[in-house]
Protein backbone atom coordinates (compact mmCIF):
# COMPACT_ATOMS: atom_id res chain seq x y z
CA UNK A 1 0.00 0.00 0.00
CA UNK A 2 1.30 3.34 -0.41
CA UNK A 3 0.99 5.73 1.84
CA UNK A 4 -0.38 9.23 1.72
CA UNK A 5 1.36 12.19 2.08
CA UNK A 6 1.74 15.85 2.08
CA UNK A 7 1.86 17.86 -1.11
CA UNK A 8 1.42 21.15 -3.09
CA UNK A 9 -1.59 22.14 -4.32
CA UNK A 10 -3.35 20.79 -6.86
CA UNK A 11 -5.72 22.45 -9.28
CA UNK A 12 -9.20 21.99 -9.73
CA UNK A 13 -11.56 22.39 -12.46
CA UNK A 14 -14.04 25.33 -12.46
CA UNK A 15 -17.29 25.51 -13.32
CA UNK A 16 -18.13 26.88 -17.01
CA UNK A 17 -20.40 30.39 -16.55
CA UNK A 18 -20.01 33.56 -14.82
CA UNK A 19 -22.22 33.86 -11.65
CA UNK A 20 -22.25 36.87 -9.87
CA UNK A 21 -21.73 36.84 -5.71
CA UNK A 22 -24.93 36.66 -3.40
CA UNK A 23 -25.08 38.30 -0.61
CA UNK A 24 -24.26 41.83 0.93
CA UNK A 25 -20.81 41.67 -0.22
CA UNK A 26 -21.91 41.24 -4.34
CA UNK A 27 -20.29 43.16 -6.59
CA UNK A 28 -19.62 42.56 -10.69
CA UNK A 29 -16.34 40.86 -11.57
CA UNK A 30 -15.64 39.52 -8.02
CA UNK A 31 -13.95 35.91 -7.63
CA UNK A 32 -13.75 36.18 -3.67
CA UNK A 33 -13.71 38.24 -0.88
CA UNK A 34 -11.73 38.33 2.30
CA UNK A 35 -12.83 40.39 4.78
CA UNK A 36 -13.73 43.58 3.13
CA UNK A 37 -10.75 43.54 0.66
CA UNK A 38 -11.83 42.48 -2.88
CA UNK A 39 -10.23 39.57 -5.85
CA UNK A 40 -11.15 40.54 -8.69
CA UNK A 41 -11.19 38.28 -11.68
CA UNK A 42 -9.48 40.89 -13.58
CA UNK A 43 -6.67 39.71 -11.08
CA UNK A 44 -7.18 36.12 -12.01
CA UNK A 45 -7.13 36.83 -15.87
CA UNK A 46 -4.29 38.46 -15.76
CA UNK A 47 -2.35 36.05 -13.64
CA UNK A 48 -3.67 33.24 -16.08
CA UNK A 49 -2.75 35.48 -19.31
CA UNK A 50 0.62 36.22 -17.72
CA UNK A 51 1.78 32.19 -17.29
CA UNK A 52 0.18 31.70 -20.87
CA UNK A 53 3.02 34.78 -22.44
CA UNK A 54 5.48 33.86 -20.45
CA UNK A 55 6.94 30.10 -21.57
CA UNK A 56 7.95 27.82 -18.57
CA UNK A 57 11.70 26.17 -18.63
CA UNK A 58 12.21 23.08 -20.21
CA UNK A 59 11.42 19.87 -18.14
CA UNK A 60 13.85 17.72 -17.07
CA UNK A 61 13.89 14.56 -19.23
CA UNK A 62 11.21 12.30 -17.74
CA UNK A 63 9.77 14.35 -15.21
CA UNK A 64 5.34 14.23 -15.41
CA UNK A 65 3.96 17.01 -17.89
CA UNK A 66 2.67 19.72 -15.95
CA UNK A 67 -1.20 20.72 -15.68
CA UNK A 68 -2.04 24.41 -16.85
CA UNK A 69 -3.13 26.45 -14.04
CA UNK A 70 -6.81 27.21 -13.96
CA UNK A 71 -8.75 29.99 -12.38
CA UNK A 72 -10.45 28.07 -9.87
CA UNK A 73 -6.58 27.39 -8.69
CA UNK A 74 -5.72 30.85 -9.23
CA UNK A 75 -8.69 32.10 -6.88
CA UNK A 76 -7.74 29.42 -4.39
CA UNK A 77 -3.80 30.76 -4.03
CA UNK A 78 -4.96 34.43 -3.48
CA UNK A 79 -7.17 33.71 -1.10
CA UNK A 80 -5.63 31.57 1.14
CA UNK A 81 -2.62 33.42 0.85
CA UNK A 82 -4.40 36.52 2.26
CA UNK A 83 -5.93 34.34 4.76
CA UNK A 84 -2.73 33.34 5.86
CA UNK A 85 -0.76 36.34 5.79
CA UNK A 86 -3.73 38.12 8.05
CA UNK A 87 -3.34 35.11 10.80
CA UNK A 88 0.19 35.18 11.07
CA UNK A 89 0.19 38.72 11.47
CA UNK A 90 -2.66 38.93 13.94
CA UNK A 91 -0.63 35.94 15.70
CA UNK A 92 2.49 37.20 15.78
CA UNK A 93 3.90 33.82 13.88
CA UNK A 94 7.04 33.63 11.73
CA UNK A 95 7.74 31.72 8.64
CA UNK A 96 9.91 28.34 9.48
CA UNK A 97 11.12 27.86 6.35
CA UNK A 98 11.34 29.84 2.74
CA UNK A 99 9.58 27.87 -0.20
CA UNK A 100 12.04 28.56 -3.18
CA UNK A 101 10.27 30.86 -6.35
CA UNK A 102 12.05 28.11 -8.37
CA UNK A 103 11.24 25.06 -7.38
CA UNK A 104 7.56 25.98 -7.07
CA UNK A 105 7.61 27.09 -10.35
CA UNK A 106 9.26 23.88 -12.06
CA UNK A 107 6.37 21.81 -9.54
CA UNK A 108 3.45 23.84 -11.41
CA UNK A 109 5.80 24.08 -15.13
CA UNK A 110 5.00 27.57 -15.15
CA UNK A 111 8.12 30.72 -15.35
CA UNK A 112 9.46 31.69 -12.00
CA UNK A 113 9.24 35.35 -13.06
CA UNK A 114 5.22 34.95 -12.57
CA UNK A 115 2.91 36.26 -10.42
CA UNK A 116 1.88 32.79 -9.99
CA UNK A 117 4.87 31.35 -9.05
CA UNK A 118 5.62 33.98 -6.93
CA UNK A 119 2.55 34.53 -4.69
CA UNK A 120 2.14 30.51 -4.51
CA UNK A 121 5.95 30.26 -3.41
CA UNK A 122 4.91 33.18 -0.82
CA UNK A 123 1.60 31.20 0.34
CA UNK A 124 4.08 28.00 1.45
CA UNK A 125 6.25 30.10 3.24
CA UNK A 126 3.54 31.94 5.26
CA UNK A 127 1.66 28.43 5.70
CA UNK A 128 5.30 26.63 7.22
CA UNK A 129 4.67 29.32 10.05
CA UNK A 130 0.54 27.81 10.97
CA UNK A 131 0.62 25.29 13.67
CA UNK A 132 -0.51 22.26 13.09
CA UNK A 133 -2.77 21.94 15.79
CA UNK A 134 -3.70 18.28 17.97
CA UNK A 135 -4.44 14.87 15.76
CA UNK A 136 -7.92 14.76 14.91
CA UNK A 137 -9.73 11.48 14.86
CA UNK A 138 -11.52 11.31 11.35
CA UNK A 139 -15.13 10.08 11.48
CA UNK A 140 -16.26 6.99 9.97
CA UNK A 141 -17.88 8.44 7.25
CA UNK A 142 -14.55 10.22 6.53
CA UNK A 143 -12.30 7.11 6.56
CA UNK A 144 -15.41 5.54 4.15
CA UNK A 145 -15.12 8.49 1.36
CA UNK A 146 -11.41 8.65 1.74
CA UNK A 147 -11.09 4.46 1.48
CA UNK A 148 -12.74 5.25 -2.13
CA UNK A 149 -10.47 7.89 -3.28
CA UNK A 150 -7.51 5.59 -2.11
CA UNK A 151 -9.38 2.89 -4.40
CA UNK A 152 -10.08 5.02 -7.32
CA UNK A 153 -6.74 6.13 -7.26
CA UNK A 154 -5.12 2.79 -7.50
CA UNK A 155 -3.30 3.36 -3.93
CA UNK A 156 -5.39 0.82 -2.62
CA UNK A 157 -6.76 -2.77 -4.84
CA UNK A 158 -10.10 -2.43 -5.33
CA UNK A 159 -11.10 -5.75 -3.89
CA UNK A 160 -10.24 -4.43 -0.39
CA UNK A 161 -13.38 -2.95 0.99
CA UNK A 162 -14.11 1.17 1.32
CA UNK A 163 -13.99 0.79 5.06
CA UNK A 164 -11.02 -0.80 5.13
CA UNK A 165 -9.27 0.93 2.79
CA UNK A 166 -10.00 3.94 4.73
CA UNK A 167 -9.31 2.32 8.14
CA UNK A 168 -5.65 1.25 6.85
CA UNK A 169 -4.88 5.10 5.95
CA UNK A 170 -5.69 6.16 9.51
CA UNK A 171 -2.45 6.66 11.32
CA UNK A 172 -0.54 9.52 12.54
CA UNK A 173 -0.30 11.31 9.25
CA UNK A 174 -3.74 11.60 8.55
CA UNK A 175 -4.74 12.76 11.89
CA UNK A 176 -2.17 15.06 11.89
CA UNK A 177 -3.76 16.52 8.60
CA UNK A 178 -6.84 16.44 9.98
CA UNK A 179 -5.18 18.81 13.00
CA UNK A 180 -3.98 20.89 10.77
CA UNK A 181 -7.21 21.80 8.69
CA UNK A 182 -8.91 22.35 11.58
CA UNK A 183 -6.45 25.39 12.15
CA UNK A 184 -6.80 26.64 8.59
CA UNK A 185 -10.70 26.16 8.60
CA UNK A 186 -11.00 28.29 11.56
CA UNK A 187 -8.74 30.70 10.04
CA UNK A 188 -10.64 30.79 6.88
CA UNK A 189 -13.99 31.76 9.10
CA UNK A 190 -11.85 33.97 11.20
CA UNK A 191 -11.43 36.72 8.53
CA UNK A 192 -14.65 36.08 6.63
CA UNK A 193 -14.32 34.64 3.53
CA UNK A 194 -16.73 34.66 0.54
CA UNK A 195 -16.12 33.05 -2.68
CA UNK A 196 -18.13 33.83 -6.03
CA UNK A 197 -20.21 30.61 -6.82
CA UNK A 198 -18.51 29.90 -9.66
CA UNK A 199 -15.51 28.42 -8.09
CA UNK A 200 -17.60 26.60 -5.15
CA UNK A 201 -16.30 24.37 -3.73
CA UNK A 202 -13.00 25.77 -3.40
CA UNK A 203 -10.65 23.65 -1.49
CA UNK A 204 -7.07 23.67 -1.06
CA UNK A 205 -5.17 20.01 -0.46
CA UNK A 206 -3.28 19.83 2.50
CA UNK A 207 -2.76 15.63 2.56
CA UNK A 208 -3.05 14.33 -1.17
CA UNK A 209 -1.70 10.96 -2.85
CA UNK A 210 1.54 10.53 -4.37
CA UNK A 211 0.63 11.93 -8.34
CA UNK A 212 -2.79 11.47 -7.30
CA UNK A 213 -6.35 13.41 -5.97
CA UNK A 214 -6.38 15.23 -2.55
CA UNK A 215 -7.27 13.12 0.81
CA UNK A 216 -7.74 16.21 3.34
CA UNK A 217 -8.78 19.45 1.89
CA UNK A 218 -9.74 22.90 3.67
CA UNK A 219 -12.71 24.44 2.31
CA UNK A 220 -12.21 28.02 1.48
CA UNK A 221 -15.69 30.00 1.78
CA UNK A 222 -18.81 29.03 1.84
CA UNK A 223 -18.93 25.16 2.93
CA UNK A 224 -21.41 23.71 -0.23
CA UNK A 225 -20.07 20.37 -0.18
CA UNK A 226 -20.31 19.64 3.58
CA UNK A 227 -17.12 18.02 3.80
CA UNK A 228 -13.46 18.30 3.78
CA UNK A 229 -12.45 14.89 1.87
CA UNK A 230 -11.98 15.04 -1.19
CA UNK A 231 -14.05 12.11 -2.66
CA UNK A 232 -14.25 13.50 -6.28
Amino acid sequence: MQRARRLAPIAVVAAVGIIALTGCRAQPGAAAYVGDKQITENQVTEIIDEVRAKPAPAAAAGAPEATPPTRTFVVSILVLDDVCERFTKAENLQAKEEAQVAQVAQQFGIAPETQLAQRTAKLYTCLSAVPTGEPVMPTPEELLALGKVAKSAGVIEASVSDQAAGDQLNGEQLQAALGNRKVLADAVDRFDVTVNPRYRPLEFPILSFQGGPAAVSVPLGEHDTGTVVDAR
